[in-house]
């Protein structure tokens, strides 16, 4: 499953920049985050409690930075494992462009997911995936000033 979006941020890139960087910004974000911890200076480790239709489950994982281009952006890998819910792992390519005094905050994004939660259809799990993107992307414009989003393309594969 791949999902995109952009999101104009009314700050300046070296300050997204850092609140992408920064756990405390991010726990605050992340939809259902109970722990986020940075276990190095590009890892960190996290518990998320999720509601998938039916389905509810605490995801315990990681995310790892790499390909870091400060401050322009990276590529963010993470896995959870859900228990008797399922497991999802993924992988997104965020990218940061000045315009202005604003930035365009772009991602693509990929995951893959197994277990009961694979198992709610691909039209439910598409929905939430870009209804919980949209919820962590717009938290986080709002941190940094008010959100906008630019483009709203999501699409399975």
């Amino acid at each position: 499953m791949d999902i995109t979006g952009e999101y104009r941020i009314a700050a300046p890139r070296s300050a997204v920049w850092a609140a992408l960087n920064d756990p405390d910004v991010l726990g605050r974000c992340i939809p259902g985050c109970k722990e986020l911890t940075q276990a190095s200076s590009d890892e960190f480790a996290a518990k998320v409690s999720l509601k998938i239709g039916p389905v509810s489950a605490t995801f315990a994982g990681t995310v790892r930075l790499e390909d870091v281009r400060a401050p322009e952006g990276y590529t963010l890998t993470g896995q959870g494992n859900g228990g008797m819910a399922g497991f999802a792992k993924g992988r997104a390519l965020v990218t940061l462009r000045e315009e202005g005094s604003e930035t365009l905050l772009s991602y693509q994004a990929k995951a893959e997911i197994g277990g009961k939660i694979a198992s709610l259809g691909g039209r439910l799990i598409q929905a939430t995936s870009r209804k919980l993107a949209d919820q962590f992307f717009g938290a986080f414009a709002a941190e940094l000033g008010a959100p906008s989003p630019v483009t709203d393309a999501a699409e399975a594969s």
